[in-house]
């Protein structure tokens, strides 16, 4: 049929008519006439084709039947049909549900980081437990192709379903950031995580896992450069509006010259015209290496080599566990990991608490520890219990997901202060927020406190110096935090004249006092561009590689030496679907291109 035919049939508005159904034995289905004797389908609604079919190919068989004899024949039919169209529901509907099962169960395989081979796995206890508990729906559960090759095309459609989605996103953003670390695989490959946090015109924030990139040969700053530009560049995403990059502070990554960053920065100011563009070194890491300015060694030193004394050797463990036991004490001292920045305060902590029975202990094993007898190394020892739980409590505020950069930066401003404070405490002989050390110093009749000041001191200079890109982003964090309270000549010119708006409408004012940051900056659309364009900026950006770490905790989970053998994709995507944490894969419209594919093994097992 020729366009023009065509048009002119969809606009006669043509409709079946009820007496076509006993004349020429027709019924409609899906807006289409079909003969009830053969089910076959006539193109157009039209008199005409439908008579035409039915006298050429039923009429010298049908054309005998008359009256009621021709309408019992016609219901007969018509209950036919319907049961056939039935039947085909009810069993695409039970080939979508298995296939829908199938997706799910392979989901919940990725993100409980288990192998492939788990599917059949979990298939055997379905049927085990069907034929227990509901026999009659056995075979429903047998449907579900749940083979290792088919849970692992099952997670590679989930997961180019949320690759996809997040492309969308990307072309979204108004602004966004990234942030990247590196780590070594159980096969010795140095593997790349890349997230993006990126923000759209309607201010809602997008924070999700983009690529772990494998770095087959070297891991120089061109390699690593060259692969985050080409995962950034596969979802689209639009460079001039790249506003910060936060790394894990390595030399290839900050290098002044050659370094991730300047490449990073050169190519996003080349595309935004020269604007700012700004750099976090993980705050998390930050903190971690200002605590080792402290250089309290040869306390460390006596724990470290304690410790490992007891809980190396299995005898020794064994005997020291049943000496607390029998002092009506449960817990006993764990490892020391330079690794995990919290192990050290654990450590400590359980030392401190143990000290009487480790004295006890080592002496019956002819290691006597004497710094357990020399007050001074006590003091010491109770300071460094003190101060790494105060950065314990520091680092534990700076991890978690999803958290404003301004948080990072308030947590920071606010143990700076405090550092101040002891600082001044402690000069005057005063170890009020220093616990331990307070009852070291108690327990001593030779104490000095005001030795620690400078260890204080030290640890606020270096806080200074390692956090100085917040002092450059201070201005712009105060307005975004309390826009209310800046001062609008202290502002650029173009945000002037919306502060001074801002602050004169009562009921954003109410609205600021209830709702949170992110949410309050959505209430300022589209009226106040310039400071929506500041909280897009500032939403955006990352503070630590706190998620990357998290991603290489999934790696190791799933590339273990019984899976060394799993390739770079498949770890890919099964991390895109642990890590994922707003975007879910649409499974009901991948189960629409899908059929139930029962496996070979399954059916002969069913037989």
């Amino acid at each position: 049929m020729s366009l023009s035919k065509r048009r002119k049939v969809d606009t006669e508005c043509r409709t079946f008519q009820e007496k076509w159904t006993c004349s020429y034995m027709f019924t409609e289905v899906n807006g289409k006439p079909v003969c009830l004797v053969c089910q076959q389908q006539v193109s157009v609604l039209k008199e005409y084709n439908i008579r035409h079919h039915y006298e050429t190919q039923h009429g010298e068989k049908h054309n005998s039947l008359h009256g009621e004899l021709r309408k019992q024949k016609v219901n007969e039919m018509m209950a036919r049909l319907k049961k056939q169209q039935s039947v085909f529901t009810r069993s695409r509907e039970a080939s979508d549900a298995a296939v829908k099962a199938s997706y799910l169960i392979a989901s919940q395989i990725a993100m409980a980081s288990q192998p492939y081979s788990d599917g059949e796995f979990i298939k055997n206890c379905l049927l085990t437990a069907a034929e227990i508990v509901c026999l009659e729906t056995r075979h429903a559960f047998a449907n579900i192709s749940l083979t290792r090759n088919t849970v692992a095309d099952r997670i590679s459609e989930l997961s180019a379903d949320l690759d996809h989605q997040l492309k969308r996103k990307v072309g979204s953003f108004v602004a966004f950031s990234v942030a990247i670390d590196e780590s070594t695989d159980i096969t010795d490959v140095a593997q790349l995580a890349i997230f993006i946090r990126g923000v759209d015109k309607t201010l809602n924030v997008t924070e999700e896992f983009l690529e772990l990139v494998p770095m087959i040969d070297t891991t120089t700053a061109e390699d690593i450069f060259s692969s985050v530009v080409g995962a950034l560049d596969r979802v689209g995403a639009d460079w001039s509006r790249a506003v910060s990059l936060a790394t894990d502070g390595a030399p290839s990554m900050i290098g002044k010259n050659t370094g991730v960053v300047t490449k990073f920065r050169d190519k996003v100011q080349a595309a935004n015209g020269g604007g700012n563009f700004w750099t976090f070194h993980c705050i998390l890491h930050q903190e971690a290496l200002c605590s080792k300015l402290l250089r309290m060694d040869h306390v460390m030193e006596v724990v470290v080599r304690t410790v490992n004394f007891i809980r190396a050797r299995g005898l020794n463990h064994r005997q020291f566990d049943s000496f607390l036991s029998d002092c009506n004490i449960i817990h006993g001292v764990p490892y020391h990991t330079n690794v995990r920045w919290l192990s050290r305060g654990a450590v400590l902590k359980r030392f401190v608490d143990l000290r009487d029975e480790i004295g006890q202990f080592m002496e019956k094993k002819g290691k006597t520890v004497q710094e357990l007898q020399c007050h001074l190394w006590l003091q010491d020892l109770g300071f460094m219990v003190d101060i790494t739980e105060h950065l314990n409590i520091l680092n534990k505020m700076l991890q978690g997901r999803k958290k404003i950069v301004t948080q990072y930066y308030d947590s920071i401003r606010a143990f700076k202060l405090k550092l101040g404070l002891w600082e001044t405490q402690v000069a005057s002989g005063d170890p009020a927020h220093f616990p331990c050390l307070k009852d070291m110093c108690a327990a001593s009749v030779n104490s000095d406190v005001k030795r620690y000041k400078e260890k204080i001191s030290g640890l606020l200079m270096e806080f200074e110096k390692r956090f100085q890109v917040f002092s450059k982003l201070e201005r712009d964090f105060a307005v975004f935090r309390s826009p209310f309270t800046v001062k609008a000549s202290d502002l650029p010119v173009a945000m002037q004249l919306e502060i001074i708006d801002l602050q004169c409408d009562v009921e954003l004012k109410d609205r600021f006092a209830s709702v949170s940051l992110d949410t309050f900056y959505k209430y300022l659309l589209p009226g106040y561009p310039a400071l929506t364009a500041l909280g897009a900026k500032t939403l955006s950006m990352f503070g630590t590689t706190y998620l990357c770490e998290q991603v290489f905790s999934l790696m190791n989970i799933n590339k273990t030496k019984l899976r060394s053998k799993l390739t770079h994709k498949h770890l890919n995507e099964i991390l895109k679907l642990a890590a994922s944490q707003d975007m879910m894969p649409h499974i009901d419209a991948l189960v629409q291109d899908k059929r139930c594919q029962v496996s070979r093994a399954n059916s002969k097992q069913d037989e």
